[in-house]
């Protein structure tokens, strides 16, 4: 009986604008649909597959699949497994991946004004908002975890100087911190109010449409303490 011959490896799929430009070689890798929410997505830490399908609401499994495997070749993500018990794969952000937080905050600046009234066809997810909030943080000088409550649900950001804006960790993370600094609740729409400057969160403090939780030093300085 012949031997089966081993498959032949994945071709990496060349998709080039041809251009000796900064912009078109950085779309030539992120430049594909999909691409960077996946990006967003890992922005708050390493997630499987299934998760990213469901965090994803509109993406084919195909190609969900695809676009990973394009982010590994362009050395914007890589896939490890995780160990025992959990014997699952996760995918996670290298540093260069890291690095699109910059271009994500800015595109989440500029579309926000077209965020007005939801549509009934619109998925939402909690920290979907974490971008736009985002931008309302650097004037806090507290390093720590602050812990977001929506109507959605809940995320958290990290705080400090530079905590925005840096290109190693998460600067948010899914659902309720494991051990928070502080705590605050408002509303979705208010986020996206400070996301676009129309409102500052002192501002949002002082009249009761936000609400802080905590006794540590970021509570603090969320109370203008």
């Amino acid at each position: 009986m012949p031997r089966q011959q081993p498959a032949a490896p994945r071709p990496v799929r060349r998709r080039s604008y041809d251009q000796f430009c900064a912009t078109a070689r950085a779309l030539d890798s992120v430049g594909d649909r999909w691409t960077l929410l996946i990006v967003r997505e890992l922005l708050a830490g390493p997630r499987r597959y299934t998760d990213l399908h469901a965090d994803l609401p509109g993406v084919s499994t195909d190609v969900l699949a695809s676009r990973l495997k394009d982010m590994e070749q362009s050395g914007l993500a890589v896939r490890r497994k995780l160990p025992p018990p959990a014997a699952a794969s996760v995918y996670e952000l290298t540093e260069r991946g890291h690095g699109l937080l910059p271009v994500l905050a800015a595109l989440a600046e500029w579309g926000a004004p077209a965020l007005t009234e939801r549509r009934p066809t619109d998925a939402v997810r909690a920290h979907w908002f974490a971008l736009p909030l985002l931008r309302a943080l650097p004037g806090l000088t507290q390093e720590g975890v602050l812990e977001v409550r929506l109507d959605e649900g809940e995320f958290h950001v990290r705080t400090g100087v530079g905590a925005a804006v840096e290109s190693e960790g998460e600067p948010y993370g899914f659902g309720p911190a494991a051990r928070p600094d502080a705590r605050i609740t408002l509303d979705a729409e208010l986020c996206l109010a400070l996301g676009r400057g129309e409102v500052t969160l002192a501002e949002a403090v002082k009249d009761g449409r936000i609400e802080v939780a905590g006794e540590g030093a970021l509570a603090a300085e969320l109370r203008g303490g």
